[in-house]
């Protein structure tokens, strides 16, 4: 591990009273999550918790056939491990890393106590709970009734949000994985979206070059999600979220300038 995350990276610790995030950071612990990474198998006991900072975790439903379906994407914006102060110890699906980068963990015992003292913790906790509720019910919706180029924005869009930087490293096998589809429907949605300008594809990396553009060919879902979260926790990323979409801007402009001239 190179690199020790500041909690300040996570937006719920972010949001946390000096004093509590102070108490509470001593329990934190770093750690470096790799693609694919599995933290949670469906129905295991939840001992320790996630804080997202650089990575990406995505959760899964799996079925019986082997077939799996996205729940739900979480980065620096929450916590993966909610079963834990909803009073469950074990989660129903898979949680894994969909991007590589860093978390910090804590010890679910700890959490839970954290929870039981009703203090600005529970309260945030609860208000992110009823945002993922609605990513998660969103999400639902948008799989029975749009397209994959669609859901594919949606993705986009929501892993952005939620990673430091442009590039999204995400192979075609776990964006199959996670919108139930074939490897070889991802790769006809991704070139239609790079056909139009959008993006720019290659081997496990997606740079978003029109970020408005992706906004206007994803359905509703992404806004309504997006709304939500940005209406429930404090918005303390908004800013970088504003340079994000600039920036994107920019490489597009300079896209399309390298083509005309």
């Amino acid at each position: 591990m190179d690199l020790c995350p500041d909690p300040k990276e996570n937006r719920l610790l972010a949001a946390l009273p000096t004093a509590e995030l102070r108490r509470l950071t001593p329990q934190l612990g770093a750690v470096s999550l790799q693609q694919g990474q599995v933290l949670y198998e469906s129905g295991s006991r939840i001992s320790e918790v996630y804080f997202p900072t650089t990575a990406l975790v995505s959760t899964l439903y799996e079925f019986e056939d082997g077939a799996s379906a996205e729940t739900a994407i979480v980065g620096n914006e929450g916590i993966v491990g909610i079963a834990v102060f909803m009073g469950g110890e074990s989660r129903l699906g898979r949680a894994l890393a969909l991007s590589a980068g860093h978390a910090l963990r804590l010890k679910a015992q700890v959490l839970k106590d954290e929870f039981e003292r009703s203090g600005p913790l529970m309260h945030l906790l609860l208000r992110y709970t009823q945002a993922l509720i609605t990513q998660i019910a969103q999400t639902a919706a948008c799989n029975r009734h749009h397209s994959l180029v669609q859901r594919l924005c949606r993705l986009l869009l929501l892993s952005q949000d939620r990673l430091p930087d442009e590039d999204i490293a995400m192979t075609q096998e776990l964006i199959a994985h996670m919108l139930g589809v074939r490897r070889e429907s991802v790769t006809e949605a991704a070139f239609t979206l790079q056909k139009l300008g959008l993006i720019h594809y290659t081997r496990g990396h997606i740079t978003a070059f029109d970020r408005a553009g992706l906004e206007r060919r994803a359905c509703e879902c992404y806004a309504a999600v997006h709304k939500e979260y940005d209406r429930l926790l404090p918005s303390k990323l908004v800013a970088k979220v504003g340079v994000r979409r600039r920036s994107s801007q920019l490489a597009a402009s300079t896209a399309l300038c390298s083509l005309a001239h």
